[in-house]
């Protein structure tokens, strides 16, 4: 037994990730791979089979931590304030499009208990989905995308009636009175259960937080959020309700605390690994013998699916004062089949509300609105931009929001914007603001933003990689732009859309880390600051002096460092005397490209240095590797850029020997 599960096991992921990797080598979202996994070791397909018997059980944990991290992100007090549009706009879509679709598949003949289940699933968007494609694209905590995620969630917690509703419409003495009753009583219910999971939230989860991080124990801070997070879905559970909703209590609860990023950075491994499984059960269901009988109802099915919740979101987000492209946007996001769906449609097969055919029918619908609605989702920016542009090729229409930012810039430019306005943006406002430097800045923390704006920082609640949000602040007339994102795919978003309003001035990005600098600076940004080479700069500092070593040594080290890497500082430090050895002149750091037949072509540096004298070769790019402090006997090649330090006018003398043209007759010296 153990070594068939093994074996099956090793067959599911040994199938799994070659899969993935073709799917993100090809910028297809990961999702649709592990239902293609699904179908392949699904038992309606010939080959290699998996027993699906285990696998949903372990799967379902994948959406409980999916809804977990998602309360992390939404707290009761974000919930609260905005209850009526959020509350109102789940319900309201829930509601609308269930009666559509029941009303269009009822006039079409289909018996009425059928419509009312089909309508039950159409209404279903998958959280999943949308939240893990938005992530991937940096979009999750946009103004589109944070409306929509908390939809979608909402959408699962009024699951929770239709679980109860469609079991009762296969009985036969159902009735509306029936209804009625077993529908307020899981309400109850699910009141009751959030009362206990609010009350163990405010009263005993920070002080046993408190507790476990006091150990220092990533072991024990590990196994305490798989028990809070389980627990929770339990006690849910234990009421007839849904494990997902007992998780997102637990984490909208944990996310009024301080260990709200801690606690989702440890339980994300595990959500991301299970919600693989989930999608990989999900096409273990699938049996696509049966699509060409069905595939005509299919496809009406999946255009009804998509339609009626792309019209309905998109008018209800408008009615609540969003501007027509983010309710667009939401309407897309939220135009995806989901997976509550499925579990709605197996309830409805074992009740015998539906047959096996019309299962079949719905479940090929919700898959196809899904494998769709994450392309959709995907190109969400594209869709939208292509149809709310004018003839003068900008959007016809600003946010609400982006007009109160449009009012503090000034008419005539020459500010600074700062995309993210975290930790790091605030110490650069800071001195802005001591410098009397005029500056504007967004985020996406509505909290940070609005503790920003009560020390007086102008900054405003947007999402900088959001064309509109960079018109609003003025980007195409800032004298310089500073992105603070931790998000790199954002950070590359932003990027794009900045190079495309403003091509001139220069933009600083920050990141954690070195290894996306090629690719930054490839998107336009002037220069890529990584906190890892400027802490280890720092470090480096303090152990040599701590060594003994001469201050001027320290500095001068430090400075070849750091101009190989970023030349704008060494323009910046050229005139400062104490990083330059005693009695020497600064100078001055200037590329010169070799092109074919050139002087420098074909030649040593040795020689090189000889030619252009009083001007030294600092470095080498070449083939965008940085070549420092290059030995002599380096040849030359063309297409080399030589970095060359000296006096201006050495430095100018020099340009104009390497760059010229080399006579046709006269040999290469040293080839």
């Amino acid at each position: 037994m153990l070594e068939t599960l093994l074996m099956q096991l090793l067959l599911l992921l040994g199938l799994t990730l070659p899969v993935v990797l073709l799917f993100q080598r090809l910028n297809i979202p990961p999702v649709l791979a592990y239902l293609l996994v699904g179908v392949l070791l699904g038992p309606h397909t010939g080959g290699f089979r998996v027993d699906a018997e285990y696998i949903p059980a372990i799967a379902e944990f994948g959406i409980v931590f999916l809804l977990f991290t998602i309360g992390l992100s939404f707290p009761a007090s974000h919930i609260y304030a905005q209850r009526h549009q959020i509350l109102g706009l789940g319900t309201s879509q829930v509601v609308l499009t269930t009666l559509v679709v029941w009303l269009v598949l009822w006039l079409a003949g289909v018996d009425g208990a059928v419509a009312f289940v089909l309508g039950a699933v159409f209404a279903q968007s998958s959280t999943t989905v949308i939240a893990r494609q938005l992530e991937e694209q940096g979009e999750a905590q946009s103004r589109h995308g944070r409306t929509g995620i908390t939809m979608s969630v909402f959408q699962d917690i009024t699951a929770v009636p239709f679980i109860i509703i469609i079991p009762v419409l296969g009985m036969p003495d159902a009735s509306p009175l029936g209804i009625s009753s077993a529908l307020g009583f899981a309400l109850i219910k699910a009141a009751i259960a959030f009362v206990l999971v609010f009350i163990g939230g405010r009263y005993l989860l920070t002080p046993l937080f408190r507790l476990v991080t006091a150990r220092r124990s990533a072991e024990t801070f590990t196994i305490t959020v798989l028990f809070v997070s389980l627990f929770s879905a339990w006690l849910t559970n234990a009421f007839g309700l849904s494990m997902a909703f007992g998780a997102f209590l637990a984490g909208m609860m944990l996310a009024e605390t301080q260990f709200r990023f801690q606690v989702d950075s440890t339980i994300r491994p595990f959500r991301d690994v299970l919600l693989g499984l989930f999608f990989v059960s999900i096409g273990m269901l699938f049996d696509f013998s049966t699509l060409p009988q069905i595939w005509p109802q299919v496809l009406v099915g999946t255009f009804l699916l998509i339609t009626v919740k792309w019209v309905l979101v998109t008018g209800l987000v408008h009615i609540a004062r969003y501007s027509w492209e983010t309710a667009f946007r939401t309407g897309i996001m939220l135009s995806v089949g989901g997976e509550f769906g499925f579990a709605l449609i197996a309830i409805a097969v074992s009740g015998e509300i539906i047959n096996d055919e019309a299962a079949q029918i719905a479940l090929t619908s919700v898959l196809l609105a899904m494998i769709v609605g994450a392309f959709l989702i995907k190109y969400n920016y594209r869709i939208t931009s292509t149809i709310f542009r004018s003839s003068t090729g900008k959007s016809t229409a600003l946010n609400a929001e982006n007009k109160d930012i449009r009012e503090q810039v000034p008419d005539e430019g020459g500010h600074v914007v700062i995309c993210g306005f975290g930790r790091i943006g605030h110490i650069v406002a800071q001195f802005f603001r001591e410098d009397e430097i005029r500056y504007v800045a967004t985020d996406l923390d509505p909290f940070g933003v609005q503790d920003a704006r009560a020390e007086g920082h102008p900054v405003y609640y947007g999402d900088s990689a959001d064309p509109q949000v960079l018109e609003a602040i003025g980007v195409e007339k800032a004298a310089l732009i500073i992105l603070c994102i931790d998000d790199m795919v954002a950070a590359r978003q932003t990027l794009s859309h900045i190079r495309r309003l403003n091509t001139v001035s220069p933009v600083l990005v920050r990141t954690a880390d070195d290894l996306a600098s090629k690719e930054l600076i490839a998107a336009g940004a002037s220069e890529v600051i990584a906190e890892t080479l400027e802490t280890g700069m720092l470090l480096v500092t303090h152990a040599l002096r701590s060594l003994n070593l001469p201050l001027r040594k320290v500095a001068r080290y430090i400075e070849q460092q750091r101009t190989s890497q970023f030349h704008m500082l060494r323009e910046m430090f050229r005139d400062d005397p104490a990083l330059h050895p005693a009695g020497s002149h600064p100078g001055n750091l200037h590329p010169v490209t070799v092109n074919a037949g050139a002087e420098a072509e074909a030649r040593t540096l040795a020689v090189v240095s000889a030619m252009a004298q009083g001007v030294t070769v600092v470095a080498i790019l070449r083939d965008d590797v940085k070549l420092i402090s290059p030995p002599a006997d380096e040849v030359v090649r063309a297409g080399d850029v030589l970095v060359l330090y000296g006096g201006l006018e050495d430095v100018k003398a020099a340009e104009g020997i390497l760059s010229q043209k080399r006579a046709e007759t006269e040999p290469v010296a040293d080839a």
